[in-house]
């Protein structure tokens, strides 16, 4: 990759430069396809993703046919924390949830990188306390939260880490994330529709009345985006 070229990922951005610039020789572009896995259970992970755009879903499979998001990954993180956990396969679906872009790194360099007595291993330990708070919180707010507000809060988050408006959605995939049946989210979603808060057309989903989404969500939404915005700091 080019290393005059600045990192958008946050946490490389929060590097001193003379960390990132020899960071950066190990680093490779990688295309972040839509619906595409990047890690499957029990499957070896050979490179750390840290996305500079689109959006990485972490999913549990609850059985063959059953799988249920427990965290999202944009320019705010990276994707292969077990690396850094002394773990090399992965126990979760990684999947392409926002379409982007991602630097990439094999797991062998990324973890010498981290040994080296440098920043990165600070700034990946901030990392990993708030997506600890953004799993919690989660599951907390899937147990006790309506699913209008939830969906709300997903889609706050995901367009926090998308940097858009538009982004392809699937009816199966929100019924993945919220852990209901799609009539459920078709509900919710059709609530939010009919308040012109969002549009909904053949997979692709628009945020309308950011303003209005906010008010809609529940407070979970703030604590998430606390963590999210103090994670490189």
């Amino acid at each position: 990759m080019a290393e005059n070229q600045p990192p958008a990922n946050r946490l490389l951005s929060a590097l001193p430069q003379n960390e990132y610039d020899l960071l950066a020789t190990r680093l490779e572009n990688f295309e972040l396809n839509y619906n595409e896995n990047i890690y499957e259970p029990g499957a070896v992970i050979d490179h750390v993703y840290f996305p500079e755009s689109g959006i990485i879903s972490l999913l549990s499979q609850v059985d063959n046919h059953s799988s249920i998001e427990v965290g999202i990954v944009g320019s705010e993180g990276l994707a292969g924390l077990p690396v850094f956990l002394g773990v090399r396969t992965s126990g979760n679906v990684a999947v392409v949830q926002g379409a982007g872009t991602a630097l990439r790194i094999s797991a062998d360099n990324f973890l010498a990188a981290c040994s080296n007595g440098g920043s990165l291993t600070r700034i990946i330990q901030r990392f990993i306390h708030s997506l600890f708070i953004q799993i919690s919180q989660s599951a907390a707010c899937n147990r006790f939260h309506p699913i209008e507000q939830r969906l709300a809060r997903w889609l706050l988050m995901t367009q926090d880490r998308m940097h858009s408006n538009e982004f392809q959605i699937t009816q199966e995939f929100l019924s993945n994330m919220l852990g209901v049946r799609r009539e459920a989210v078709n509900k919710a979603a059709g609530s939010l529709h009919n308040r012109e808060l969002i549009s909904y057309v053949r997979g692709e989903l628009t945020i309308n009345d950011r303003t209005g989404l906010e008010k809609a969500a529940c407070p979970c939404y703030w604590i998430i985006k606390h963590e999210y915005e103090t994670a490189a700091t």
